[in-house]
């Protein structure tokens, strides 16, 4: 900098003074902080990244006279464990054959017998809240993750977006020397950011995992799946054999093979959570045909069978009672021939899928073990993100979709799918019956975050170098948010202070590693808050409060929140939660539902949002839509894959879509714009030269309107313009299909999609990924064979 102006000597000295104050700061800025001791070759590892510690300066002029400073590289401690975190998803604590189910898992069985079985461990009760607890060791609302990602609102707790303050797991494993990665089902990616302009912050790989290969959403179509490797759409398979179960467990074995190969000192933390159970129930025939016939008793006796496996296995405490039933499950006798042998089918498929999902986890152990790394790997299996889920409604759903847009199949549509039950041809879910059963001995399911078969999980953990026992039970009362700590424990790593420059909140779980050694060991996670969508309680010391506010297949809560029946139970002598004990101890009702709320108020639980399916409209829920406002969308060829969240939103309204394309001689065939697929959605296309348009009300019916005659080779523009008939959500319309301004067709569609297309197939152009949305046209022969310029959608 150069001074224009003479300094007098008193200013001269202040500005000295100035000058060495500013040098001092950047010198400690630019110092690592405390943290390196380079003289003792130890690291601070609570500040991440660990800073390069500074060198002094080389004064030697001749490199060959010169020795280099040792490298800094940042190594996980010696003798840190692999780790493999593997999630199943949608299961009951009473479905797994470890826990006294009638689905085989001769894979978690074996992992069982060499390891240790945790049997009062629970989840969140909802697949994000679960994944965010599961993966940064903090409550799900301190995550702002109060329920899965579609329905985020505005609210602290429930904006969707993990804090900075909230580092993953994965991200701290990476900065102290990991190797880290991730396969299978993500959705803890805010709906806006689920495009190629990104944000990527919170996809996989800014969260800690150099490598994803899997789905941003909450499920996904076993047979044709929207994937992403890192954060790159994958071409979908043309395979007829394709699964996708198979393949997240053949990346999976890629990559860990990989990692033994070029870096076999370096451990590594791998995510594997496939998706699967969750619907659609997708399995190949032969896996579901080998439970014909087992469960053609009911799903009455199949809680009483369960029940005496579990009291028999010591996975549940003698004198275990089953909780009441809830009287929305219909009795198994009470229910005509048809519906048995429908009910009886759908479990034997779910459980197929059961048994093929543990199969493909065993080829992960198989090559672990081939490798010779088994034994030095922590080896986690989670039965379950939540309890079995109750989302089928009473008789199940060919299509889950049916669910979303609340409208209920009847029995003979679901029956009419029944030999194709599980096939690429269905999208289904069980009957409530099941899940109720699949959470035995407990009375509700998945999304009641205030009952245990809402939260209770099977939980099994392998590590021959640090876990002697095995075979044993551990009866503790754990949570998911204890996996985190519980790692950090065994790689002997602190609970980082800061990560990448911000000031971490501190983990809210509790290491379970002092149960190892002793099965009798005093429980240290005492008090645990639930809540999801107005179901609520509060754990205590072996005191549980709570609210059934509604149930999954209630379309309205049973109370207003202030008017909620709180409920006690014991679980110290009351493992099912069968007895409420509230007007024996209404002073220990007062106490727990004190503590509820000074802990709802602490995790940021509060205001309590029972709202249900209108959470899934971003205006309603009030979080950011990243079509918010705009009546416009301009497409251009070969983007795909558009998730639904992120497209321009064409439901209960009036639109219109306008293509300008370039005809080839002979005529165009293929798909101009779609969206979603097989399940529900619209596609305009070409047949034959003709173009034609298709509207797929929740796989149901099909209304079709197409031109006539074929268009002209050349440059023509074609417009569908939709006309919504009003008066609500779901309505019908008219359809008008015009050629260079001309009118060629028009038709009815009488019904629309009130609330959603799809959860996991996304808007295409030139071609339609996934499933057909029409049979007039296969997905691998959809490509356009024309030149789209661009496509405009319009609402009104």
């Amino acid at each position: 900098m150069t001074m224009n102006r003479r300094v007098s000597g008193r200013g001269a000295a202040v500005l000295a003074a100035c000058f060495a104050v500013l040098s001092a700061v950047a010198a400690i800025q630019a110092a690592p902080p405390v943290a390196s001791s380079p003289s003792s070759g130890e690291l601070d590892r609570t500040v991440l990244p660990i800073p390069e510690p500074r060198r002094a300066s080389i004064t030697e002029v001749d490199v060959r006279k010169a020795t280099a400073p040792p490298r800094f590289e940042v190594k996980a401690p010696a003798g840190a464990p692999n780790v493999v975190l593997v999630l199943i998803d949608d299961m009951g604590f009473g479905q797994p054959s470890t826990f006294g189910g009638a689905i085989d898992m001769p894979t978690l069985d074996r992992l069982a017998s060499q390891g240790l079985r945790y049997t009062n461990f629970h989840t969140a009760a909802l697949c994000s809240p679960t994944r965010a607890a599961l993966l940064t060791g903090r409550n799900h609302h301190t995550n702002n993750t109060g329920a899965v990602q579609d329905v985020a609102t505005a609210f602290p707790g429930q904006t969707g977006k993990r804090p900075p303050s909230v580092a993953p797991l994965a991200e701290i494993l990476r900065l102290n020397g990991y190797s880290t990665a991730a396969f299978g089902k993500w959705h803890l990616t805010p709906l806006w950011e689920t495009t190629t302009s990104g944000p990527f912050d919170l996809w996989p790989t800014r969260s800690g995992f150099e490598r994803f290969y899997g789905f941003l959403g909450g499920e996904a179509n076993q047979w044709a799946p929207l994937l992403y490797d890192g954060t790159v759409e994958v071409e979908m398979s043309n395979d007829p054999g394709y699964f996708l179960t198979t393949d997240l467990a053949n990346r999976a074995i890629s990559w860990v093979r990989a990692q033994h190969s070029l870096t076999p000192d370096r451990p590594f933390f791998m995510y594997f959570a496939p998706g699967a159970t969750h619907a659609p129930h997708h399995v190949a025939r032969e896996w579901a045909d080998r439970y014909k016939g087992r469960f053609d008793a009911g799903w009455d006796r199949y809680r009483e069978e369960t029940l005496a496996r579990q009291i028999r296995l010591g996975v549940v405490p003698p004198g275990t009672s089953l909780a009441p039933k809830p009287a929305a499950v219909k009795a198994w006798d009470a229910l005509r021939p048809d519906e048995k042998r429908l009910f009886a089918r759908q479990m034997e498929v779910y459980a197929g899928f059961g048994e093929e999902t543990d199969h493909e986890v065993g080829r992960l152990v198989e090559t672990l073990e081939e490798l010779g790394v088994l034994d030095d790997t922590v080896f986690i299996t989670i039965a379950g993100d939540n309890g079995a889920s109750a989302e089928g409604g009473p008789a199940g759903m060919f299509n889950e979709m049916s669910f979303f847009n609340g409208v209920p199949e009847t029995l003979a549509e679901v029956t009419s799918k029944l030999d194709k039950w599980g096939g690429p041809e269905t999208f289904p879910h069980y009957a409530i019956g099941w899940a109720v059963a699949g959470d035995t001995p407990c009375a509700y399911a998945k999304q009641v975050a205030s009952d245990c078969g809402g939260t209770l999980d099977g939980m099994v953990i392998r590590w021959p170098k640090g876990i002697k026992a095995k075979g044993e039970v551990r009866g503790q009362f754990h949570h998911v948010i204890d996996i985190a700590p519980t790692v950090l424990e065994l790689a002997s790593l602190p609970e980082p202070r800061s990560v990448n420059g911000t000031s971490q909140k501190a983990m809210e779980g509790t290491s379970l590693a002092y149960t190892f050694a002793d099965a009798h060991a005093k429980g240290r996670h005492v008090t645990q808050y639930f809540e999801i969508a107005g179901n609520r309680a509060i754990y205590h010391d072996g005191w549980l409060a709570r609210v059934v506010h509604r149930a999954p297949w209630e379309q309205t809560p049973r109370a207003t929140l202030d008017a909620d029946k709180w409920e006690l139970y014991d679980r110290s002598t009351d493992f099912s939660l069968s007895q409420d004990v509230a007007a024996q101890h209404p002073q220990k009702l007062a106490e727990m539902k004190a503590l509820f709320l000074d802990e709802a108020a602490k995790h940021d639980v509060l205001p309590i949002d029972d709202r249900s399916i209108e959470r899934l409209d971003p205006a309603l829920a009030g979080r950011p839509d990243l079509m918010g406002g705009r009546t416009t969308l301009t497409l251009y060829d070969g983007m795909t894959g558009i998730l639904e969240n992120a497209f321009i939103n064409v439901k209960n309204r009036s639109s219109s879509i306008t293509a300008e394309v370039e005809i080839p001689t002979g005529g165009a065939n293929g798909v101009v714009l779609a969206q979603a697929g097989r399940f529900g959605g619209w596609s305009l296309y070409f047949k034959d030269g003709r173009p034609a348009y298709a509207y797929n009300w929740i796989g149901r019916e099909t209304y079709t309107v197409a031109s006539p005659d074929p268009v002209t080779p050349g440059k023509a523009e074609v417009k569908l313009d939709f006309a919504y008939d009003g008066g609500g959500r779901g309505k019908g319309g008219t359809a008008s299909l015009l050629v260079n301004g001309r009118k060629v067709a028009e038709g009815r569609v009488a019904h629309t999609n009130p609330m959603m297309f799809s959860a996991d197939e996304g808007a295409d152009v030139g071609v339609d990924e996934g499933t057909p949305v029409t049979e007039a046209y296969t997905a691998a022969g959809s490509r356009f064979t024309g030149r789209i310029r661009k496509v405009t959608v319009e609402v009104r």
